[in-house]
């Protein structure tokens, strides 16, 4: 079993959920006692998102090289970072080390691609709806037509439930709904399916809620670290 290296913290709540899931699924394909060989190293998130609002992204993305090149000293044999907004810099972080990066947005891809759908909505941070770096890829690689809330209102307010709300643990039904709203409409404007692409709107926003498919950016991405770790 290959150890699976975690950069982590952004927020500990989804990282939680990281480690949970893996040792969940290495527990279910191989049986037994078996659990996942993971080491994480976990940063302070508040020093992360102030460094986001200030713009800081060559300082944010050195800072990402340091922690897989960490890792991969301490004996990790791939990295996910626990986080979309962060594959900002994910191609700068692949390049600087020896080892696979598993990348969210190529393994979420997969997933749409395996149920043959072509238009997806797109939920996350502010970055990762408004920058090119997720949407473009799932284009240019995938050839998927990806399409996010088209009010700015809508966005901020998507951003705003995830840092001051689900970063922290809080679960809001208001919250919820006003979620909810924001899917339908991109139903409306023709989504097959929702990605929820950041890692803590798993825990607002359930499989259940919704009659499409969902895409959850972070159990799929514990997935494919899984399914790598433990492949012949």
């Amino acid at each position: 079993m290959k150890i699976i290296g975690l950069i982590g913290g952004m927020s500990w709540e989804s990282s939680l959920e990281y480690y949970r899931m893996i040792n969940e699924l290495v527990k279910n394909k191989m049986g037994g006692l078996h659990s996942g060989r993971i080491i994480m190293y976990s940063l302070d998130f508040e020093e992360i998102e102030k460094m986001q609002t200030a713009g800081n992204w060559d300082e944010l993305t050195q800072k990402m090289i340091d922690c897989a090149q960490t890792l991969e000293k301490a004996s990790a044999e791939m990295i996910l970072i626990c986080t979309n907004t962060m594959h900002i810099m994910a191609e700068d972080v692949k390049n600087n080390i020896n080892i696979p990066l598993i990348h969210i947005a190529d393994s979420t891809a997969e997933k749409i691609k395996q149920m043959k759908l072509k238009k997806v909505g797109l939920l996350g941070t502010k970055y990762t709806m408004e920058q090119d770096f997720y949407r473009g890829r799932l284009k240019e690689k995938y050839d998927l037509d990806v399409i996010i809330p088209e009010s700015q209102e809508d966005r901020e307010m998507i951003n705003e439930v995830i840092f001051k709300e689900l970063c922290v643990g809080e679960i809001n039904e208001s919250s919820k709904s006003k979620y909810l709203e924001v899917i339908e409409n991109l139903i409306k404007r023709g989504a097959e399916g929702i990605i929820l692409g950041c890692t803590e709107i798993p825990l607002l926003i359930k499989k259940s809620d919704i009659g499409i498919p969902l895409f959850d950016t972070m159990t799929i991405h514990a997935e494919a670290a899984v399914n790598y770790s433990i492949e012949k």
